[in-house]
């Protein structure tokens, strides 16, 4: 069992891998290869003490003293240089170091999403904003290394994969602009041949890590049709091989309410320089920019990157409780510690209880090969997880941080402690990547369109056949075994309503499936852990979040018994082994 929270006057300067074993567990269950998991304890494990001791005292200070844009240099010629606080710039260069991006370049292998994943939710309980900016580096890297002409591919992946801060590249992603918002289909940036190169003239609106060097951006080729069929996708540095703009001009930073240190801003592009990415990269014809599949390009860097935005609600979630846990076991009130008071030790379980579910649907989307019966089940469940981890995680995120930050009190409320941080970045990140209304229209399109369900489905019943048999998880089996029976057949019902009633209940049964996947995966690991641990505490885990989100319990449970909170308060808070007897009536 963890040590006392009581111990530590604060989450900043701590080992944050080494108080937070679950992510240990989850590392155990998805890398059954010794190697695999020698591998991860390496370079996730450095991330515990790089990122609580080091990084997250730094980012307090970026938070307060956010990026500027100089708009002309002493001469009054228009440089529009975002200047960043020496903080910002540090920790970036740091994780810049260590190989936060491109690590499988480095590590002479071949890297488990699982151990990548782990090192993002590290990196998102001290800043959010600085995963965005290299969470997209590694996106960009990835595009260019698979769709960019010969001519420019190798130079711009190791600049941008690299170890050196002082050579290292950034990337960045331009999607949205003022008219169209989500609908990038009504987009109008036009791409004008020149030879084998392309020319960007347009205007972009929401760019985030707009200071980077390399932007993935959607265009439309001159004679492309309409909507998002005519779009393409394009590599465009943000500077000419001599220094000077590459047609590119930031007109502003946004004025956020969170996620400070990354610059958000306002793009004008005009004869821009750039290649396409697709088509043949030796001949880099510009045809393929007419192929209708730029779009798709585009969706991979976004499925990537909303992915990567499920795993900040998540360090979000994971910072929020262990800021509120080790507040609440110093603060006194009333003559004892108010993590002895029921109603906070509730909320404190059920962060925890929450996060660990969130936990276990995002990182299966990392792991997914390893639960699907081949490669095509893995990539339909992760078709359709991705959305729901995303929708799943950022908005509990929310609820957390708020929750944590009323544990805090007034205290929670002032800039002066870490929560209200938490709270304003959090914010952001139901937005990122598709609001909870986008998220859900695209779990309908995944079933629609490609039957994604059936793979999920099947995934469910495997983790349920897994649990079948463990006593103290029959109960919670059960209950989630008929909500998967009757969700499937919500969707039947579904397909052959009206449209507007079927959008209608959408997120509904977005909702659904998030809460029946999670509790189906956390009894699945409930039972891998009693097998090889002996241990029932993820048990507990599990069935509290059944009983909270699945089960049918009248007056909402209000005239309900159960002591959990109470009486497992210690062991699950601080993760302690609970004996499998201890839970059988």
């Amino acid at each position: 069992m963890l040590a006392d929270y009581a111990e530590h006057d604060q989450a900043i300067g701590l080992d944050w891998y080494a108080l937070d074993p679950n992510l240990s567990f989850l590392l155990d269950r998805h890398l059954p290869e010794a190697d695999d998991r020698k591998f991860a304890e390496e370079h996730v494990s450095e991330y515990g003490e790089l990122v609580g001791q080091v990084l997250a005292a730094r980012a307090e200070i970026t938070d307060a003293n956010g990026p500027v844009l100089q708009r002309y240099d002493q001469w009054g010629y228009d440089v529009g240089e975002v200047v960043h606080n020496p903080n910002w710039t540090a920790n970036k260069a740091d994780l810049v170091r260590t190989g936060f991006v491109g690590l499988s370049h480095h590590a002479g292998r071949s890297v488990p999403a699982v151990v990548t994943a782990a090192r993002a939710y590290l990196l998102s309980q001290c800043e959010t904003a600085a995963y965005c900016a290299l969470g997209m580096t590694g996106g960009a890297a990835d595009i260019v290394e698979r769709h960019a002409p010969l001519s420019i591919r190798d130079v711009f992946v190791s600049r941008l994969n690299s170890l050196d801060p002082d050579e290292a590249w950034e990337g960045g992603m331009f999607l949205t602009e003022r008219q169209g918002g989500s609908d990038v289909g009504a987009n109008t940036t036009r791409a004008v041949a020149d030879g084998g190169e392309w020319l960007l003239f347009g205007d972009k609106h929401f760019c985030s890590n707009v200071d980077a060097d390399v932007f993935i951006v959607l265009a439309r080729p001159e004679g492309a049709p309409e909507g998002t069929r005519g779009l393409a996708t394009f590599i465009v540095p943000s500077r000419q091989p001599d220094g000077s703009p590459n047609g590119f001009t930031i007109k502003r930073l946004k004025p956020k309410l969170g996620t400070v240190g990354v610059p958000t801003g306002e793009v004008g592009l005009d004869g821009a320089r750039a290649w396409l990415a697709g088509g043949d990269p030796k001949t880099a014809d510009p045809g393929a920019a007419r192929d209708g599949r730029g779009i798709n390009r585009m969706m991979e860097m976004v499925n990537s990157s909303r992915f990567g935005v499920a795993l900040m609600g998540l360090g979000i979630h994971r910072r929020s409780f262990l800021d509120a846990a080790i507040y609440a076991a110093r603060r006194t009130q009333w003559g004892q510690r108010i993590d002895r008071y029921p109603l906070v030790r509730e909320t404190l379980v059920d962060l925890l209880v929450d996060l660990e579910a969130g936990m276990a649907i995002t990182f299966e989307c990392a792991g997914a090969l390893r639960g699907a019966v081949d490669q095509d089940e893995a990539r339909l469940v992760r078709r359709i997880l991705i959305p729901l981890a995303k929708m799943r995680s950022t908005r509990v995120a929310l609820w957390a941080a708020s929750s944590a930050l009323e544990i805090f009190g007034g205290n929670g409320y002032m800039h002066d402690w870490p929560i209200a941080r938490q709270l304003r970045d959090a914010q952001c990140h139901t937005i990122w990547e598709g609001t909870e209304n986008i998220l859900a229209i695209d779990v309908r399109r995944a079933i629609r369109g490609e039957q994604a369900h059936l793979a999920l489905g099947s995934r469910i019943d495997r983790a349920l056949d897994a649990a079948t048999g463990q006593r103290v998880l029959a109960s919670s089996v059960d209950v989630i075994a008929q909500t998967r029976r009757e969700a499937w057949a919500a969707i039947d019902v579904l397909a052959a309503a009206p449209e507007d009633l079927a959008l209608l209940q959408s997120r509904r049964l977005a909702e659904l499936l998030a809460d029946t996947a999670e509790a189906a995966l956390l009894v699945e690991e409930a039972a891998w852990s009693l097998d090889h641990q002996g241990d029932a505490r993820k048990a507990v885990v599990a069935r509290r979040f059944v009983m909270r989100k699945l089960a049918d319990l009248p007056l909402r449970g209000l005239l309900d018994d159960d002591r959990t909170v109470l009486d497992q308060f210690e062991p699950l808070v601080r993760y302690g082994k609970i004996e499998p007897g201890a839970l059988v009536a």
